[in-house]
């Protein structure tokens, strides 16, 4: 299947989506879907449970469930139902929730919004730039969090074009660059702010969106220097890069007094964890 994947936003809620280009049809995640309509803290339980339904009342739409590898919270590639968006509409027929009716609005219009997307690019960047907005994030964060994804891209872009395999060696990777420019693994850092299926670069702080951009800059840099392939050998320039950032967040703090790496986040409650000190 010749796709490209994404996240799309419900009420502050990310949906898991992958856009099947042969096709033209996209396929959504059903756990993050049944996460909004339901609010549990168990989806993956109420959808065993609903599947298993389906499949004792001979549903046609039990059969029309695709496995399709996504990103799970831990950063790995793993296999995940999915619908397509005519068969997810069925199934939230079966799934009592007040938010139902919103949720089929959004599906028709996220449809829509790809199509634009495909013709003009810039769509999609206006439509990040729209929802960091409403999150209340400065123009400052929202300029520097676009530059460092940019930044990200061409590394992975790099890593692709050099034998490195999407989902578990890039996962690799990356965690080796965080882990020495922070101090602390994705996960760790990802804990430290209070964070669970959320994106942790969405939940950065300007000055933790820069590090970890020069981190990847100069992982990307020193990899193109020594023409790094495969994972082995992309290990020392991301292990290289990392170490550039470190010391020159070590070098701040030293100035400052201060923690570059936060607990601060941008959740709802707005509750955050105190700097990591």
């Amino acid at each position: 299947m010749k796709n490209k994947t994404s996240l799309a936003i419900f009420e502050n809620f990310k949906v898991r989506r992958i856009y099947d280009e042969k096709k033209e049809i996209w396929y959504f995640s059903i756990i993050d879907v049944i996460e909004i309509l339901t609010n549990t803290s168990i989806p993956r339980r109420y959808w065993s449970d609903l599947k298993s339904k389906l499949k004792k009342e001979g549903s046609e739409v039990y059969e029309k469930i695709v496995q399709l590898k996504m990103t799970a919270p831990d950063g790995k590639q793993r296999k995940t139902d999915s619908f397509s968006t005519e068969d997810l509409l069925r199934i939230i027929q079966s799934i009592p929730s007040p938010k139902a009716e919103p949720f089929k609005i959004w599906l028709a219009k996220v449809g829509y919004e790809r199509m634009q997307e495909m013709t003009d690019p810039e769509r999609a960047l206006n439509r990040s730039r729209e929802y960091w907005q409403k999150q209340g994030r400065s123009d400052k964060w929202i300029q520097q969090r676009m530059m460092g994804q940019e930044t990200r891209n061409k590394l992975t872009d790099y890593w692709s074009e050099h034998d490195v395999k999407k989902g578990d060696e890039f996962a690799i990777l990356t965690n080796i660059i965080h882990e020495e420019w922070a101090d602390l693994s994705v996960k760790d850092h990802k804990n430290l702010k209070g964070l669970k299926t959320q994106n942790l670069r969405d939940h950065m702080t300007e000055a933790e969106l820069i590090f970890t951009a020069l981190a990847e800059l100069s992982t990307r840099q020193i990899a193109d220097s020594t023409n790094a392939e495969g994972l082995k050998q992309n290990k020392v320039p991301a292990k290289k890069g990392g170490k550039i950032a470190k010391d020159a967040r070590r070098a701040l703090e030293k100035k400052t007094g201060k923690s570059v790496v936060t607990g601060e986040n941008f959740l709802a409650s707005g509750k955050s964890k105190k700097s990591l000190k």
